[in-house]
This record gives C-alpha cells, sequence and structure tokens, in this order.
C-alpha cells in the first residue's frame, strides 16, 4: 500500500514571500498546518530583459538562500528548512560549506541541502562559472564541502578544489547532512543515487514522475549507492494544483515529498496562508 507523501512549501524566500514578514508569517502558517519543510528557490542573477530559459523576470526578487533560512531558523521550531536549489558549481565550496554548516548549527539540524548543476548561462557567467564541466565541479565540490563538514585538518587536491590542513567549525548539527540533488536528467539521476539522500523533481506531473521513477530505478541499477545514505527519498513539486487524483497518483508511484507552490495568484501573506490551510496534511 502507498504511503502518503509528506507536504513541503516551495518559495519561502522569492517574489511575495522575499518581505521578511510574508516569510515569517507563511513558514510558521506551514509548521502550524503539519507541513513537513519550506524550500527556497534560487538564482543569483537574472537576464535582463527576460529570455527563456530563464524563469522568472529580472525584478523577482530572490532572499539569498542561505540568509533566508538562517532568519526563519530563529522564527521556526521543528520544521525542515530546504535550499529547492543551490547551484553549485556557481558557489565558492569553503564559503558556501561554513554558510550551510552555520544554518544547520543555528536550526538545530533541520537543513536540507538541495543543489544541481545550473542551466542559466548569463547567471553562470556573472558567477564566473563555465557552464561546461558544471557537473564534475558540483560533484567536487560536494566531496570538499563534506569533508570540511566531517574533518579536522582537513585537505584535499583535486581539479577545481585545493586546500591542505584547515578546519571549518561549527559542523553542522547533522553528522551526515541531508542533501538533495536537483535535475531531470539521466546525470542528475545517477548523481543522487551515487551522493545524496534525495532528488527533487521540478513542475512534474504523474506522467514525468513516472518516467523519473523509472530513470532513478535504472540509475540504481547501475550505479552503486552508499549504504549510509539509505533509501532514496524522492520529493516532487507537481505541475499543476493538486487534487485528490494527483494525489493518490503520486503516492501510487512512490514518491516520498511533495513541494506544493503557491502560484503567481497568491501575491500577499494572506493568500498564501489561505493556500497553505486549504493543503494542509490533515486535508488528504
Amino acid at each position: 500500500m502507498a504511503s502518503t507523501p509528506a507536504l513541503g512549501l516551495f518559495g519561502i524566500n522569492f517574489g511575495p514571500m522575499a518581505d521578511p514578514a510574508v516569510m515569517v508569517t507563511v513558514a510558521q502558517a506551514a509548521e502550524a498546518a503539519g507541513f513537513d519543510s519550506v524550500w527556497t528557490g534560487e538564482h543569483i542573477v537574472l537576464p535582463d530583459p527576460q529570455a527563456p530559459p530563464s524563469p522568472a523576470a529580472p525584478e523577482t526578487d530572490f532572499v539569498d538562500t542561505a540568509a533566508a533560512l538562517a532568519y526563519l531558523a530563529a522564527a521556526t521550531e521543528t520544521i525542515k528548512l530546504g535550499s529547492g536549489i543551490i547551484i553549485l558549481p556557481q558557489r565558492q565550496p569553503a564559503v558556501l560549506a561554513k554558510s550551510l554548516a552555520s544554518v544547520d548549527h543555528l536550526s538545530g539540524g533541520r537543513l536540507m541541502f538541495g543543489l544541481g548543476v545550473g542551466y542559466l548561462e548569463p547567471e553562470m557567467t556573472a558567477c564566473s562559472t563555465p557552464m561546461e564541466a558544471r557537473g564534475a565541479r558540483a560533484d567536487e565540490y560536494l566531496q570538499a564541502m563534506r569533508l570540511l563538514w566531517t574533518t579536522d585538518a582537513a585537505s584535499f587536491d583535486g581539479d577545481f578544489v585545493q586546500f591542505a590542513s584547515v578546519t571549518a567549525n561549527p559542523k553542522p548539527v547533522q553528522a551526515d547532512l541531508h542533501t538533495v540533488v536537483g535535475g531531470h536528467s539521466n546525470a542528475a539521476a545517477r548523481r543522487a543515487v551515487a551522493t545524496a539522500h534525495g532528488w527533487y523533481g521540478f513542475m512534474r506531473d504523474p506522467e514525468t514522475t513516472a518516467e523519473d521513477m523509472e530513470r532513478l530505478r535504472h540509475a540504481a541499477d547501475h550505479v552503486e549507492r552508499p549504504a549510509h545514505l539509505g533509501p532514496l527519498e524522492v520529493s516532487i513539486t507537481p505541475a499543476r494544483h493538486l487534487d485528490a487524483e494527483a494525489h493518490a497518483q503520486y503516492s501510487e508511484l512512490g514518491v516520498d515529498r511533495l513541494v506544493l507552490q503557491p502560484g503567481r495568484r497568491a501575491t500577499s501573506a494572506d493568500d498564501i496562508v489561505a493556500f497553505v490551510e486549504a493543503n494542509a496534511p490533515s486535508q488528504w
């Protein structure tokens, strides 16, 4: 029998939820309603004027992920704090490792580190990051960050990252910081199976989710999964309004979490809180 997916809320740091008061009000409402997590989105810069494949207008406010999650850590008690997603190749890994360890420290171990390799060339260029080899860069950055999170007097000698005998404290509260890989490619599926606790698919309907699940199963047949990562946790942001039929379909497919987004019509705190309450776990 399929289990009922947990519910998360996407977009806690951008658009109307970039406002500090709205951000806190919505996160607290989600926590009270029984949502298990809130998730940021990320774009450090956006092309101006907007052009495909950019997903948002350049005037859209995006609060930095670590800043937003640290702010919410102080305003909430139990809800998990997810990055959905940090574009890892365009971040300096030692600096990001420090920021994320600090969020986990301040939140008492509630961080879920969602990462991806990026797709928006103007943003990558603005961050002095080449598009080529961004997957290999992300893999190496994650290895280096995990070393800093778990080891004192750490040394690393890679193609993109080098450091010798350095220590970063505080360490994350989570001894094995929960990590989630986003992306719909075969490479993303392999990366999730090989390196992460979870995989995150964005704007997926039940049909495309079925394809995603098959892609993950295929990756699991060909890529070794470290035992400490446990079963792969699958999170999905639905592509359309969630109704009872779609909820049942996602459940039958084995989705572990549905990360809902309020949509463009929700432009105020009241709108978003009403969405949260209408979609609370108790409703399903």
